[in-house]
């Protein structure tokens, strides 16, 4: 075993410190790499306050990981040392079920392995996340990373970009769509990022007026006022798509009124408690509730390789690892422009 070092919550209550444990040594397909950066994500806090209800302690978060690889199983045929890559939410699947072998291991029929809050494929061993010095997975879990972008703002993408760029790309969003992203953070503004980038016309969606420059900034064409009354009425029936980042209650039936015919609300983020959707705001229009999770590795591969290409990568602060409990306290308040980032080397 390999002696490692991290963060670690405890129990739903405690504030995370520092916690040593121990990564497996490398096996023939494994790849072991030094963690440079890690971001921060909300559902990092969802999980260490037990929120979801399937928290394991001591838990080590992190699942948009970036580092520098110092070694390699014998098998191994698609990395080397010394190569720049990355891990999201997955480090492991069955590898045998129909999604898995689409390529969709995120929706493995048999139970992926999440990166942190997870068991490895033996249902036994508790996996420990980025918020660590170093780390060991399969190859087949691991992507490559390009040298051409800011490293700590690739971080994000592992998550917050693939969550978002994934169900885009399902329903195939592009020019002549008009898309609405609800909720700017840092899935929304990935949302922004990539649907622009596409083709679409977009609008950003929020109850708050501060945040249309950055909107602006970031790409998006115009900016609803969800808060206003007048302009709310002035779009209904506008959209194609609703990318909904929000992960605090809110009223969905107002959304699906934004709707087009046939129109789509794309749930990617994740409220604690279940929503109440009357059936008239749906069959009035034949319009869809819909949800997505991250994207399988093929689909991660592709969403790094197309940013690397158009230089698109995540806004962050970038953190040290004690200001951990300032950068969640921040986080709950909006205060954090978009995605806080640690530099491992504070640890």
């Amino acid at each position: 075993m390999i002696p490692a070092k991290g963060y670690a919550a405890f129990d739903a209550q405690a504030q995370l410190g520092p916690f040593n444990f121990e990564r497996r040594e490398p096996g023939p397909h494994d790849v072991q790499f030094d963690i440079l950066y890690c971001g921060v994500c909300h559902s990092d806090l969802h999980q260490i306050k037990n929120e979801w209800g399937n928290s394991i302690y001591p838990m080590v978060p992190g699942h948009e990981i970036v580092g520098r690889i110092t070694a390699v199983g014998a098998h191994v045929k698609k990395f080397k040392t010394g190569d720049l890559v990355g891990v999201g939410c997955l480090v492991d699947s069955c590898r045998e079920c129909e999604n898995c072998a689409d390529g969709q291991e995120q929706y493995c029929l048999n139970g992926s392995s999440g990166t942190y809050n997870s068991y490895e494929q033996d249902k036994k061993t508790i996996t420990y996340g980025g918020y660590s010095n170093k780390i060991v997975v399969s190859e087949d879990f691991v992507l490559l990373v390009s040298d051409k972008l800011h490293l700590p703002a690739v971080a994000p993408l592992l998550c917050a970009g693939i969550t978002t760029w994934s169900p885009l790309r399902h329903w195939k969003v592009g020019k002549g769509h008009k898309v609405g992203v609800l909720g700017l953070g840092g899935l929304g503004h990935m949302a922004v990022k990539f649907a622009v980038s596409f083709g679409a016309e977009v609008t950003m969606l929020s109850t708050s007026p501060s945040k249309k420059a950055d909107a602006e900034r970031l790409g998006a064409h115009h900016f609803l006022l969800t808060s206003d009354q007048e302009q709310v009425n002035a779009a209904r029936g506008k959209f194609d798509f609703i990318i909904d980042t929000v992960s605090a209650e809110h009223d969905y039936g107002m959304y699906l009124g934004l709707l087009k015919t046939n129109g789509v609300h794309i749930c990617v983020g994740a409220p604690p408690t279940p929503a109440s959707v009357h059936a008239f705001a749906l069959i009035a229009g034949r319009k869809s509730i819909a949800g997505s999770m991250i994207g399988g590795i093929q689909e991660t591969q592709e969403m790094l390789d197309y940013c690397a290409e158009h230089n698109i990568v995540s806004d962050i602060e970038l953190i040290e690892m004690p200001y951990i409990q300032n950068a969640y306290d921040r986080m709950l308040k909006g205060d954090v422009r978009y995605r806080f980032v640690i530099d491992m080397a504070t640890l």
